[in-house]
């Protein structure tokens, strides 16, 4: 069997994890992984090739993306003009919809195919809303995350000025409203006020109920712990009152790489263009013959 070729690109929480995924799927080996120190090679790397970018890498098939999600683009962007698909999980939902326009633009130039916000949410969680809406097309569904450690939320205040580490917990209210905790440790010489405000204007945090404060350590508080509960009250045909419950608890940037690695197994049998998971049949992320997981799965 010809394995598929996959560079990690980025090596945080989610291309540790991603490392891992890759390591237990049959049909997968790694290319190489792109970090910005391609110097810092940890031991779990030493059997890879560790570059400063893909161009240093031979015959890769995928590049999954795991960089910070203001990055995805442009990174895609270069990446999908050297005819490799891509995969990644940006996550701000508002803009999923114009991204996913402007990559399917590109792919189709150059023949390629990228998946975008492809996580858990956005992303699987994405689907189970999908085949909420299917069974009871009106109604109302609440997407209540947490609690615990939001990724995008965390990336996002590390990136203002002032900050020097952070961590972003999401608390569930219900009904499909959040609180933000935001914790963070402070640079020399930045005021705590100035900072936290600069946190609470941010596109990720305007529109939630957010608190900032100020710790000595943030390492402390670290849990990649997290999960939703989604419900969904609507009708099927003229009957009301159908009541549609998920819930799952998990570990945040493990399943989210799991999820890319489904999504890149996908890719290959996509035709050229931008897809959401959505768009994707779930047996296409799955690993074996599609005949065989029919009989078990169905």
């Amino acid at each position: 069997m010809k394995k598929t070729r996959a560079a990690i690109v980025g090596y945080g929480n989610i291309g540790h994890y991603v490392l891992d995924a890759l390591q237990a799927a049959e049909d997968f080996e790694v290319a190489g992984i792109v970090r910005r120190d391609a110097t810092n090679v940890p031991d779990e790397l030493k059997a890879y090739r560790v570059v400063g970018s893909i161009d240093e890498l031979n015959d890769v098939n995928v590049a999954i993306l795991c960089t910070p999600t203001r990055k995805v683009e442009s990174f895609a962007e270069k990446i999908l003009a050297k005819g490799i698909h891509t995969v990644d999980s940006f996550d701000i939902h508002t803009q999923i919809a114009g991204l996913r326009s402007r990559l399917d633009a590109l792919c189709k130039k150059y023949n390629t195919v990228a998946i975008t916000a492809a996580g858990w949410d956005p992303g699987s969680d994405s689907i189970v809303r999908t085949l909420m809406q299917a069974a009871a097309p009106k109604g109302i569904t609440y997407t209540n995350f947490g609690p615990g450690m939001s990724m995008g939320h965390t990336v996002a205040v590390k990136a203002v000025e002032g900050v020097k580490a952070a961590l972003s917990m999401t608390i569930p209210l219900g009904t499909g409203i959040h609180r933000r905790m935001v914790y963070i440790e402070l640079k020399e010489g930045y005021k705590f006020d100035e900072v936290a405000h600069n946190i609470k204007t941010d596109p990720y945090f305007a529109s939630d109920e957010t608190h900032v404060m100020q710790v000595e350590c943030v390492n402390d508080l670290l849990d990649m712990g997290h999960g939703v509960h989604m419900i969904r009250k609507g009708v099927s045909g003229k009957t009301q009152n159908q009541i549609l419950e998920f819930n799952m608890k998990i570990n945040n940037p493990a399943l989210t790489a799991q999820i890319l690695v489904g999504v890149a197994r996908a890719s290959f049998r996509r035709q050229p263009g931008c897809y959401t998971m959505i768009e994707i049949p779930v047996v296409d992320m799955l690993f074996g013959d599609k005949e065989e997981l029919i009989k078990h799965l169905v």
